[in-house]
């Protein structure tokens, strides 16, 4: 939805929905639950959502991530107004309906390989 060129980042997901019956397709909206806490673990990346679920996937598809101090990983916060969720010290973004989707980190190697060279050695610590 186009609100004066602005995305409007609204709970509803569009989903076009193909159906067989008539020929036509439809249109679905989903409310989209909103993250409200971030967990981080040596091997998952745990989300709460609004909706009462937890999500969990592998840390290894964020491998910006996979990185992180401690410190690092706990500087996260809610953007969106909870429909992501950003890490400013490894300048990572993750929408919750792409963890939803499944969607892993589409960085490259090449990409990580440059961001892990830029890091301080006081940030590998």
């Amino acid at each position: 939805m186009d609100r004066g060129g602005a995305l409007d980042h609204s709970a509803l997901i569009l989903a076009a929905v193909s159906q067989k019956h008539r020929g036509r397709t439809s249109v679905v909206e989903m409310d989209t639950p909103k993250a409200v806490d971030v967990v981080l673990s040596r091997n998952a990346l745990r989300v709460v959502l609004s909706d009462g679920r937890t999500i969990s996937v592998p840390l290894d598809w964020y491998p910006r991530l996979v990185h992180v101090t401690e410190t690092e990983g706990a500087n996260w916060r809610l953007v969106g107004q909870g429909h992501g969720i950003h890490w400013e010290d490894v300048d990572e973004d993750i929408s919750v309906r792409g963890l939803l989707a499944g969607n892993p980190s589409a960085e490259s190697p090449s990409s990580l390989e440059r961001r892990l060279g830029t890091r301080q050695p006081s940030d590998t610590a």
